[in-house]
């Protein structure tokens, strides 16, 4: 039950964020919002003020914005309406939108580095049989406190120096065993795996596991904003590489993507570490949504951008018959889409459990 409820406050949070960034530029842009909508179906509270009306449906997997005159069919020629804007205002009352979910992700970069965030020290753990940590003598409890001098302190860290060994054959580590201040030439060996893209790549491996010590890390204020904006351009790469990987056929859908039985079972296993983890999670999830929503899609952010740009070379708007062809060709892409998405899922998540019942 308590997952259910963080699933809903998530998606709730991302949601009123996003349609608020189409709120307040519409606002800003003098266009009259008719509507701001948490939540699709039957509505379950509403109020009028100001002229916009404000409701919560019962479907908490969507929300909008409906704007006066956002559509050729309902355009009157009124100064406030939605069409009645240049085509710069249109776009910024588009963009607002997922460029919020953008700055909340950052925010909560920014926030769990400052705040503070759990991290595995750079202790080790474990030795695996037949690579160069065990052979040159290091030993479980061993604490790695530099790779060829660079020092370090946490299991990323030592990760990383590793990956940016100044020889191929061996890295330099200094250790303490107790109180006593060691090292060690370590011989690596290149190991062939998969990213997080399920990309092929050369990774060095000295045959160690971390530790079960973990302690906080926190940075400085302006530190953290640096490492929150770093932190998020990095996300906001992998993303596009992974959408290159799904256009060019080097991953599938079904590894790619995830819709709200993902997230749901995602938050509920995220719920069970911590505040930090679930602050973590909504950043990730608020910079894909603003990301996703700026692909060039009918019906998404991106696709209406794309025919604002498409609207300035050719001097005028699509016509009505145009749009709503477009619109209906945007709205059933997007429900095949949520089909297939939610049947990959289902796969994933409970295929086995499936099998076992069909072939029981």
């Amino acid at each position: 039950m308590i997952a259910i409820v963080i699933f809903i406050l998530i998606l709730s949070l991302l949601i009123i964020v996003h349609e608020f960034g189409h709120f307040i530029a519409a606002r800003l842009n003098g266009v009259r919002v008719e509507n701001f909508s948490l939540g699709f179906g039957p509505q379950l509270l509403k109020k009028k003020k100001n002229g916009t009306e404000y409701s919560l449906s019962l479907i908490p997997l969507g929300g909008y914005v409906k704007m006066a005159g956002d559509s050729q069919m309902e355009y009157k020629g009124k100064p406030d309406e939605y069409f009645s804007k240049s085509v710069g205002r249109r776009f910024q009352i588009i963009f607002f939108g997922p460029f919020l979910n953008y700055v909340l992700g950052f925010l909560f970069f920014w926030c769990i580095l400052f705040v503070g965030y759990p991290s595995l020290t750079s202790k080790v753990g474990g030795l695996i049989d037949g690579y160069g940590a065990k052979e040159a003598g290091l030993a479980v409890g061993d604490k790695i406190i530099a790779v060829d001098g660079k020092k370090v302190n946490l299991w990323e860290d030592l990760q990383r120096q590793i990956q940016k060994r100044q020889t191929r054959e061996s890295v330099n580590l200094k250790v303490l065993r107790g109180e006593q201040a060691l090292e060690f030439n370590v011989s690596i060996k290149d190991k062939i795996l998969g990213d997080e893209l399920g990309e092929k790549r050369t990774l060095g491996i000295i045959g160690i596991s971390p530790f079960d010590e973990i302690v906080e890390v926190r940075h400085g204020f302006f530190k953290s904003a640096y490492l929150g904006l770093k932190k998020t351009i990095d996300l906001t790469v992998l993303t596009y590489r992974g959408l290159w990987r799904l256009i060019s056929g080097k991953m599938s859908m079904r590894d790619s993507m995830t819709g709200p039985l993902g997230i749901f079972f995602i938050t509920s296993k995220t719920a069970k570490l911590g505040i930090i983890a679930v602050m973590h999670l909504i950043a990730v999830l608020s910079v894909s949504l603003g990301i996703f929503n700026l692909l060039p899609l009918p019906i998404l952010d991106g696709g209406h951008i794309f025919l604002l740009a498409l609207e300035k070379l050719r001097k005028k708007a699509l016509s009505v018959k145009a749009e709503n062809i477009v619109n209906n060709v945007g709205f059933t892409l997007m429900i095949t889409i949520a089909l297939v998405v939610t049947y990959n899922d289902i796969l994933r998540l409970y295929g086995d459990k499936l099998s076992k019942a069909v072939g029981g």
